[in-house]
């Protein structure tokens, strides 16, 4: 009697890590706003839970007292990036510019950050996370991309150089 041997070879590939879904968790305390009153001045940003189900970050961004920033900051427990390359999410925006941000440890100071368009209608981002560049205070670095093995926090930013009023609807990120 023969036997037959197979091998068979499925496609590898990896689900996506969720950072944080708004659909499935509805505890935002871990989420916190900073502004530019650290720096004295007067922006003004708000985060709260949209009963649909998303993150909404609102209000406005003033000059005034050396102002022009707001961001919203989601802490969390060392995340391992590896196998992943890509920070993904969904968003809905006020169709002015945005910054997501993460850092590789809370403690250090600067940010890696990669600019977008938030436009007034829900869309997918994905960024790779080698395209984030280290950012701190209002300069760009002169340090390498990111190429941790691990991330502590995500942030939205917003600080364009001019007075705004916006709005950004978040859904969901994910590291893909």
């Amino acid at each position: 009697m023969g036997y037959l041997f197979g091998f068979f070879f499925l496609p590898s590939f990896v689900l996506p890590t969720v950072i944080y879904d708004f659909r499935k968790e509805n505890d935002i305390k871990n989420w916190r706003i900073v502004n530019d009153a650290v720096l004295g001045g007067n922006s003004f940003g708000l985060f709260q839970l949209h009963p649909e189900g998303y993150g909404v970050f609102e209000r406005e961004v003033v000059h005034e007292n050396d102002g022009g920033f707001s961001s919203v900051q989601y802490r969390f427990d060392k995340l391992k990036v590896k196998p992943y390359n890509k920070i993904a999410f969904r968003i809905k925006g006020s169709n002015t510019n945005f910054q997501i941000r993460v850092k590789e440890c809370l403690r250090t100071h600067y940010s890696y950050v990669f600019e977008f368009p938030a436009l007034n209608e829900w869309q997918e981002i994905e960024v790779s996370l080698k395209n984030m560049y280290p950012f701190f205070r209002g300069g760009k670095l002169e340090k390498p991309n990111f190429s941790h093995d691990h991330i502590e926090s995500v942030s939205f930013f917003i600080g364009n150089n001019k007075p705004d009023k916006f709005h950004l609807f978040i859904d969901k990120i994910e590291l893909h």
